[in-house]
């Protein structure tokens, strides 16, 4: 009765499950990393990266991938929700023109299946990959009758650096300034509760199955699709100080987060028709009889990162973009006002 398997965690399956994931977070390692995997803390120097700074700060940003998790618990795919975590954090941090450098993972599950915490490694280190950061560590707890056994969440949390004196500000706004928004994957990692309800997903998971002509493919794969990761051309048109604000739409879609990169007394005008919406969000729509103002206040719409920039720049922040594989449109303006409004 004292033996800690009998209360249903299997030490030996969290041995194996780190032994299964060192050579995905090898793949993330940066020349900074200091130690290996396996300590009690992660350490990365940042000597180098502060020499040249006046003012070095550090920026830091903490999300999960939410009920998005019960899609891939059905589809038993989790090779891609662990990018979704890394780009909820990293897209975060980049909007203040911060580089991410390092990232930690937690993982709490009802069963330690060794072979599954990989796949979610796999992709956690994936999305390092893609923003540049280091997976210098983190946790996976085995939590029998709190989770089912075959669930999980999983949460991350990631550091960033930046000179305060390049630190992304909307201070330098005007009347006029142009925004430009860079193109989504889809739903991202925002609404799926709503996303659930809709098509009725907890009590008819084979919809997922359901092939819809609209999509090109079922809906499960839709909804999989993980969130699409702008660290690379942030950091680039921030270098070049092409920006006077970033905005990631994520929960609370184009309403709730456009005034926040936003300088007050003006607001964002955007242009509906010039927002390339994605299908899914009109399958949506379509399904839930969802007014516009709903819809925009809750999901992306196609539109996964806002650029606020002077007129004369527009060409060079979608060259940058597009040059990072990212579809860039001019979707709005600045205008006097204090509240998102659409044309």
């Amino acid at each position: 009765m004292g033996k800690y398997a009998e209360a249903g965690v299997d030490v030996e399956a969290g041995y194996r499950a780190v032994e299964l994931m060192k050579k995905h977070v090898a793949r993330t390692t940066r020349e900074e990393c200091v130690g290996g995997l396996g300590g009690f803390g992660g350490a990365f120097s940042i000597k180098n990266n502060v020499s040249n700074m006046t003012s070095p700060t550090l920026v830091s940003g903490t999300d999960g991938v939410g009920t998005k998790l019960k899609i891939a618990h059905i589809l038993d795919k989790h090779d891609t929700v662990g990018i979704d975590c890394v780009a909820m954090c990293v897209n975060d941090i980049a909007c203040a023109g911060a580089e991410p450098l390092l990232f930690l993972d937690y993982i709490a599950c009802g069963k330690n299946n060794p072979e599954k915490i990989e796949q979610i490694v796999a992709g956690i280190s994936d999305g390092c990959v893609m923003a540049g950061c280091a997976l210098v560590g983190g946790e996976t707890a085995e939590m029998p009758g709190f989770y089912a056994e075959n669930e999980y969440d999983l949460a991350g949390f990631s550091v960033g650096l930046i000179d305060a004196d390049n630190m992304i500000s909307p201070d330098d706004q005007k009347l006029g300034d142009v925004i430009v928004g860079l193109e989504s994957s889809g739903v991202h990692s925002n609404g799926f509760s709503l996303v659930r309800k809709l098509f009725d997903i907890d009590n008819n998971p084979d919809v997922l199955n359901k092939h819809y002509d609209e999509l090109g493919k079922t809906l499960g794969e839709e909804l999989i699709t993980p969130t699409r990761i702008y660290v690379k051309p942030l950091l680039e048109m921030t270098k070049k100080q092409l920006s006077k604000g970033f905005m990631h739409i994520t929960g609370g879609g184009f309403i709730e987060n456009l005034p926040r990169g936003i300088k007050p007394g003006l607001a964002a005008q955007i242009t509906k028709s010039k927002v390339p919406v994605k299908p899914i969000f009109k399958l949506m729509q379509q399904v839930g009889e969802i007014e516009d103002d709903d819809i925009y206040n809750t999901f992306n719409m196609g539109i996964g990162m806002c650029v606020v920039t002077a007129p004369e720049n527009v060409d060079e922040v979608i060259s940058i973009s597009e040059k990072f594989g990212d579809k860039a449109h001019v979707i709005g303006e600045l205008v006097e006002g204090e509240k998102v409004s659409f044309l």
